[in-house]
């Protein structure tokens, strides 16, 4: 998971860029980077770190140019200690191309040999996004017959990209002299959308929000499969160029990653999560009798709306028991366990009148590792609560994810072969309730607004171990065969939830 933005204006995008890579930062802490283009040539600027550190004056001032992309990253594949491998990746032919990804690629030993064996290409890191460039590079440079560039040229190249790819790909891209390109992969799994100011200009970034802050007009999300152009004037042009496409967003963009003022695929983020409260409510009143529970307590900050929606539907008051230290970042995309387990302490502070000799529910988005679960129990026992009950939001997450989220392993996953008593006892709870996989995506589901995108189901692999790329490396059209069954329950989510 990463933010990505590209602007094309009239002025002077280094700020712009900046700004809005600052309403990305909660995608990724790790590094960031900004490249703009004034004329034909690119300036650069990118480091590990975080936006206000990676950019000062100088370095703003070094970034001329009225076209421009950014990343921040939040590393998946690659080295996350390795400098070089920060965002965006650049390539001098066909035309020089600089480019920014947010997913993960699932192929790349295979496409690295391509590239070398066939496309006779070097790469220069163990990063997947390096090789995505290269990628696109080539098919571009396949589907070039001389000057102007023509958008059917690009297109053309993107479908050629989706042939060889397998994986999770949002992508912003340079191409100098010519304009933006944005495309997304065939089952729309990472975000992206588009916005224009009243001045022309436009922008394509991973969250509404980054559009709306940054003075932007959402004007919709790309589509899974298209591809979008803008050129020099500002004109947008686009095509599907995907054989099949299909809507599988990544349902833990709404459990945990984005922002919850953003609107992806038509799916209020802020609304999810308040299913999420009201689905899981259900849950814990077939575990914890009402009474039994004083308090409900959220860990902050994904899980307050669904804190909130369980509190009210179990009729309970709600409180604010822990405090957050603001400048420390979300332990759950943080490199490395030991500094994670670290963080916790310091990210977070309970208020100790709300504990004590309380039975108090605390709500989380979710548990991947289940040690900062563990941690946030004992520091409230420590605070003088008598019981501590432990909810969830999302299911259990027993697979590992391959899209783009730091859920590499299984053995890295409290819940893998684990039953729920197990995994109560390791993170030392009173009772530990999840929510269901299938309340979860109709939860989702119903948070999408009338006239949104048809949404054939959600990829949700690290909760239901189903990974919809399959489908398309077995060659089928399209996944619909492997989620048989979720058409039925995906036309009911809005009216349970109206």
């Amino acid at each position: 998971m990463c933010g990505i933005a590209a602007i094309i204006s009239e002025q002077a995008v280094n700020q712009a860029l900046y700004d809005a890579l600052l309403l990305l930062q909660h995608r990724g802490q790790d590094a960031a980077g900004i490249v703009t283009q004034d004329g034909t040539k690119f300036f650069m600027q990118k480091a590990k770190g975080m936006v206000r550190d990676v950019f000062r004056t100088r370095n703003m001032r070094a970034l001329p140019g009225n076209v421009g992309i950014g990343q921040v990253r939040y590393p998946t594949a690659g080295n996350a200690e390795a400098e070089e491998e920060a965002q965006p990746f650049y390539v001098n032919a066909p035309f020089g191309i600089v480019l920014a990804h947010n997913g993960n690629l699932t192929n790349v030993p295979e496409l690295q040999q391509q590239l070398f064996e066939l496309d006779h290409r070097h790469i220069n890191t163990s990063s997947d996004s390096e090789v995505l460039l290269n990628v696109v590079a080539h098919e571009l440079e396949q589907t070039t017959r001389g000057l102007p560039l023509k958008p059917a040229d690009i297109f053309e190249a993107v479908r050629g990209v989706h042939r060889r790819l397998e994986g999770s790909y949002a992508v912003v891209a340079m191409i100098a002299g010519h304009g933006v390109l944005a495309f997304r992969d065939p089952f729309g799994i990472r975000p992206l959308c588009i916005g224009k100011a009243a001045n022309g200009d436009v922008m394509v970034t991973s969250e509404s929000a980054a559009l709306v802050g940054s003075g932007f007009t959402f004007l919709r999300d790309v589509a899974p499969g298209e591809a979008v152009f803008i050129d020099n004037q500002r004109r947008l042009h686009s095509a599907q160029c995907a054989r099949a496409p299909a809507l599988f967003p990544c349902i833990f963009e709404f459990v945990y990653l984005a922002r919850p003022d953003s609107t992806i695929d038509g799916i209020s983020v802020y609304q999810a999560r308040l299913n999420l409260g009201e689905t899981l409510a259900k849950r814990v009143l077939t575990e914890i009798p009402p009474d039994e529970i004083d308090v409900v307590i959220p860990i902050p900050e994904s899980s307050r709306p669904s804190a909130m929606q369980l509190a009210q539907a179990i009729g309970r008051p709600y409180r604010e028991g822990f405090v957050k230290n603001r400048y420390v970042g979300r332990t759950f995309i943080m490199p490395g366990q030991a500094v994670r387990k670290k963080s916790v302490r310091q990210k977070l502070s309970a208020i100790k009148a709300e504990f004590k000799g309380r039975r108090v529910l605390l709500v989380d988005d979710s548990i991947v590792r289940g040690t900062t679960s563990q941690e946030i129990v004992l520091m409230a026992r420590e605070a003088g609560a008598a019981k501590v009950y432990l909810a969830s939001a999302a299911p259990a997450v027993r697979f590992p994810n391959v899209y783009g989220i730091d859920m590499p392993t299984r053995t890295e996953l409290i819940a893998h072969e684990r039953s729920t008593a197990q995994v109560r006892e390791f993170i030392g709870c009173d009772a530990l309730i999840y929510q269901d996989v299938n309340a979860m995506k109709r939860a989702v589901a119903g948070a999408q607004a009338l006239g949104g995108p048809t949404l054939h189901g959600f990829e949700a692999s690290c909760f239901d171990g189903v990974y919809v790329t399959e489908e398309a490396s077995d060659g089928e059209s399209a996944p619909s065969t492997r989620h048989a069954g979720e058409s039925s329950w995906m036309d009911t989510a809005r009216s349970e939830f109206a």
